[in-house]
């Protein structure tokens, strides 16, 4: 079957799947409709499903799709490919019914697949004698590491402080990493499509000085988050990054929506370093954990789900262009980033500005689901 062919067809659609699902039953839980994972806590579930249940899926539909490009191997599929699938599957169901199984039961349960994801990518890198890539597998290790601190706080003292901040600043790098190689080159073959002259600055000692220069500084943060350097240096981090990103020339690509999400959707990375540094320079304007909103429903749930509509379109042999139903996508994922960090900035209008958030979030990943849904399980267009 064409789903169990390709990395990204089972678990794009798992991702999408479940951030609709995940923001239905949130909303459910904050107006009291619903009541689940009492005893793990609302908030540190909330967070969890959607660091480490969405994220982690999108992540992986992305490099199992990529790595056989990086290294020349078969990609993984069939049975090992389902076997992976049910085991975030499991995971899920695990934390859903936490109560009824104990959290030390939902935790192991959940754990165990960011290990076996990072060992599947690590075997594919060393097979293939990809050592460039090697930083990948580490960093999706250190993501797995993460999710059990995260797990590990909650069971401890009720609430997770260092596996959330470990957790997003492992996939900020991730971002700044990955984004900063597939947006300049996505936006230089467009760019060379229309006849444009100028182009995108090509990688070069700036960007790794400012990919080092973020992973300095979220280390930083992780270890030292109140500290009032911390907010100083994640000012320099943001201005790095703004550079780097006008660096790209995006501005060229307001035509083309599907490449222009890219810059939006990076912009988020310069913006939550700034959200950050204020929040803890300035606490009184917003709090740090409201602040960690630029980075997570932004530059996550941007990039993840322009990457998510760009490789369904080009692994299926559609045009890797907008059509109305994907800007429409867009806009939505647009619409809740903004309006979640307006949420915190804007106290006397939480509710509603929470609310407007979480119905973007369902549009877009709703929206990915009806449009992209039948290209994920039908045949590669020949």
């Amino acid at each position: 079957m064409p789903l169990f062919s390709y990395g990204f067809r089972l678990f794009f659609l798992g991702a999408a799947l479940w951030a609709f699902l995940a923001m239905i039953l949130w909303i459910a839980l904050l107006t009291g409709t619903l009541t689940f994972a009492e005893n793990y806590g609302l908030v540190a579930w909330h967070s969890h499903e959607f660091l480490f249940g969405y994220v982690s899926a999108a992540l992986t539909g992305f490099l199992l799709t990529a790595i056989p490009n990086w290294t020349g191997r078969l990609p993984l599929k069939g049975g090992g490919l389902i076997a992976l699938w049910l085991l975030w599957l499991a995971g899920r169901m695990g934390m859903l019914v936490a109560d009824r199984i104990g959290n030390v039961a939902a935790a192991v349960l959940d754990g165990l697949y960011l290990y076996v994801v990072a060992a599947v990518i690590l075997r594919e890198i060393i097979a293939g004698g990809n050592w460039r890539n090697l930083k990948v597998a580490l960093l999706v290790t250190l993501f797995a590491l993460a999710n059990s601190i995260f797990h590990f706080e909650v069971l401890w003292q009720g609430s997770p402080a260092y596996g959330i901040r470990i957790a997003t600043a492992t996939i900020v790098v991730l971002i700044s990493i990955i984004g900063g190689r597939i947006t300049p080159s996505f936006t230089t073959n467009w760019l060379k499509r229309q006849g444009v002259a100028k182009l995108p600055v090509p990688f070069n000692r700036f960007d790794i000085a400012v990919i080092a220069l973020t992973a300095a500084g979220l280390l930083l943060w992780a270890i030292a988050p109140e500290w009032k350097g911390t907010g100083i240096f994640l000012f320099a981090v943001g201005f790095a990054q703004t550079i780097r990103l006008v660096r790209w020339r995006g501005w060229l690509t307001w035509r083309e929506p599907i490449v222009l999400i890219l810059h939006i959707g990076y912009a988020f990375v310069p913006l939550g370093a700034l959200l950050l540094g204020i929040s803890i320079l300035w606490p009184e304007m917003i709090a740090p954990t409201s602040a960690l909103h630029g980075w997570t429903t932004g530059a996550m749930g941007i990039m993840t789900l322009a990457v998510m509509t760009r490789a369904t379109r080009g692994h299926t042999n559609n045009p890797i262009e907008s059509t109305p139903a994907t800007t429409v996508i867009f806009v939505a994922i647009i619409l809740a980033a903004f309006a979640r960090i307006t949420a915190d900035l804007w106290h006397a209008n939480y509710l509603t500005w929470l609310y407007i958030s979480a119905f973007g979030w369902c549009v877009a990943f709703g929206g990915f689901i009806l449009a992209y849904g039948t290209m994920l399980v039908r045949k590669r267009i020949a």
